[in-house]
């Protein structure tokens, strides 16, 4: 009794584990450092999509999805702003 009751904590330990150790990863992976952004403005039509970072990031940004992988783009830089604006007048499609 007393082997399976240490098994059954053991488990449960490493599956607790297991689990926080993907959640650093994961949010470790929402931000961007200064070296990962992206130069230069991005076609519009290259762009699948947008996610801003946490704001427990040292370097807010938006990660710009496109389509082999995403990068890092200040949320502040005026094309992206002007996309963004495009993306809220009626006609425009979401992302």
């Amino acid at each position: 009794m007393r082997i399976s009751l240490a098994l059954l904590i053991l488990l449960l330990a490493a599956a607790w584990t297991g689990s926080q150790g993907m959640s650093f990863r994961s949010s470790r992976a929402q931000c961007c450092s200064k070296e990962m952004f992206f130069p230069r403005k991005i076609p519009e039509f290259r762009i699948r999509g947008y996610l801003e970072t946490a704001p427990s990031c040292t370097h807010r940004a938006v990660l710009v999805k496109l389509l082999k992988g995403m990068v890092c783009v200040d949320r502040k830089e005026k094309w992206f702003q002007e996309y963004l604006r495009k993306q809220k007048q009626p006609n425009s499609t979401s992302t």
